[in-house]
């Protein structure tokens, strides 16, 4: 894989099950937030199963939209875009009605000193989506940032375990839940509560940063010394397919892939890969953040990618200078400060 044409046109290549699934699926599909670093190949992605499905269901991405070569790129692939601030009550209500909703709408990084932001976009949104498509399907994208620190030994934290999140950042993401919880029971409308962590694509996440610490002779910190990641298309088909999994209350749906990875194996697979020798500072912790997806395993089977092809195509990327997206993760950060 050599440029991000290729990249795209890879994760949103639709399987079979994806392209069943939307047959059964009444009604358009709307994603909210479309323009974030997963928005426009879960767009593309969604598209290219309805049209394999033969039916006439539209795929309509919102967001800003500050890059205006983004609504040009998505409109080319038969996505309609409308440019809204879902924040402006006005731009909110003008939205169509439409039968499911994807909602990816929120905000991470910049937490620190912006923390009224943060809970804006991550708690009271939510609510007014739920209100205005209170008639809707909705997969709301949350995070295993909810959960707290699990012992590595445990194989993670699965759908009932109880959040104690760390961070405002993950407080108001349990916010986001809870807000929606309160809609769902108001008004009986069907939710998932879709809980990921990490997505990884060749220009971003966490193997990309391993890597590249690997790849520049950068000091690797083992104190988060294990990690979930999990292909973005993968990520992304699962989203859809929930479509169908929504549920009153609400269902929660654990998002990543089936190993507890080590940072310090991941590591030295990448060394092997790139002829380079890892360095390391700090020790492993006895606990991190893990997710236990094998509910999601059991509704989409495992991630069509696997983790060693991943690296593959990861060390091929770095090596190659492959363009990149500025947006670390901050998978180390243990005291939720982003």
């Amino acid at each position: 894989m050599k440029t991000i044409a290729e990249l795209e046109d890879y994760m949103s290549t639709p399987s079979e099950a994806l392209i069943k699934d939307i047959q059964q699926l009444d009604g358009d599909i709307m994603i909210l937030g479309v323009s974030g670093k997963m928005g426009p190949t879960l767009a593309k992605l969604a598209k290219r199963a309805v049209d394999q499905s033969g039916l006439p269901k539209k795929v309509i991405g919102v967001a800003r939209f500050s890059d205006d070569s983004l609504i040009e790129e998505l409109e080319v692939s038969g996505i309609e875009t409308i440019k809204a601030d879902l924040l402006k009550e006005e731009d909110l209500q003008n939205l169509p009605n439409v039968k499911n909703i994807i909602l990816m709408a929120g905000t991470k990084f910049g937490t620190v000193g912006n923390e009224h932001r943060t809970w804006a976009m991550n708690a009271y949104l939510p609510g007014r989506i739920a209100e205005k498509f209170k008639d809707s399907r909705i997969v709301a994208f949350s995070t295993g940032n909810v959960y707290p620190l699990t012992s590595v030994l445990s194989n993670g934290c699965t759908e009932d375990v109880s959040p104690n999140p760390v961070g405002e950042y993950a407080q108001s993401c349990l916010g986001r839940e809870r807000v929606l919880t309160y809609f769902s029971h108001k008004y009986k409308t069907p939710v998932v509560l879709f809980r990921l962590n990490y997505a990884i694509d060749l220009r971003y996440g966490v193997l990309l940063e391993i890597a590249k610490s690997v790849f520049q002779g950068n000091p690797i910190d083992l104190t988060m010394g294990n990690v979930n990641v999990i292909w973005q298309g993968d990520a992304n088909e699962y989203a859809i397919r929930s479509l169908l999994h929504t549920n009153y209350p609400p269902q929660i749906i654990n998002v990543t892939g089936p190993e507890t990875l080590s940072v310090r194996w991941l590591a030295y697979e990448f060394g092997k890969r790139m002829k380079k020798d890892p360095l390391f500072v700090n020790s492993e912790s006895p606990t991190a953040l893990l997710n236990n997806a094998s509910h999601a395993h059991k509704l989409f089977g495992y991630p069509k990618v696997t983790v060693q092809q991943m690296m593959d195509m990861i060390s091929e990327w770095v090596i190659s200078d492959g363009q990149t997206i500025n947006k670390p993760t901050h998978f180390q950060e243990r005291e939720g400060a982003f």
